[in-house]
């Protein structure tokens, strides 16, 4: 009886938060081109704001694919989505979706963005030639945190491709990129 009212409480408060996120203004819901692009010149702002280091990365970077608003939730059985654009010396060249499916236990909902920062030519090419770009297949990857990216110079930069994690909320353990697909977007 008691592990069936858990239960019952837990899966109350993770479709609580999802309501709740949903209903927050701002969320990736098939934004036009103009809607998106103003997200993400906020998502870039704040993270340059929070994450100095970010911005020399950006400096650098080939391209900078953001997603200034993605959305995950899941009582076993998960998901999530978002929409953004990738921007190639200030301007838009392109519309991005992410999604990702997941099982396992999880319960909970949480609202993010990140920015993928493509440091080469190869893996800016490999984007553009996919039909569906997934992280952690292609390109080499390094995700990092907010006190990694504070301590990256212009000499620890080695890799293809950085992603940082920004703005985020809500109630869900543990933060991963693999399995997430992009794919481009007709905007």
């Amino acid at each position: 009886m008691l592990k069936m009212r858990l239960r019952a409480g837990v899966l109350a408060i993770a479709f609580a938060m999802t309501i709740d996120l949903a209903m927050t203004p701002g969320l990736a819901r098939g934004g036009s081109g103009a809607e998106i692009d103003r997200d993400v010149d906020g998502a870039l702002a704040s993270m340059y704001t929070a994450v100095p280091n970010s911005r020399q990365l950006g400096s650098q970077a080939k391209g900078v694919l953001v997603f200034p608003s993605i959305v995950k939730a899941g009582f076993l059985f998960g998901a999530q989505y978002g929409e953004g654009a990738l921007r190639q010396r200030g301007k838009t060249v392109g519309y991005y979706s992410t999604a990702a499916a997941s099982y396992g236990l999880q319960a909970g909902a949480q609202k993010f963005g990140y920015a993928l920062f493509f440091m080469s030519d190869s893996a800016i090419s490999y984007l553009n030639s996919s039909g569906g770009f997934e992280l952690g297949v292609g390109p080499s990857i390094v995700v990092l945190d907010q006190g990694k990216a504070r301590a990256l110079t212009s000499t620890t930069m080695q890799n293809d491709i950085y992603a940082i994690f920004f703005d985020q909320r809500g109630l869900m353990a543990g933060m991963g990129l693999q399995g997430s697909k992009i794919s481009r977007m007709d905007r």
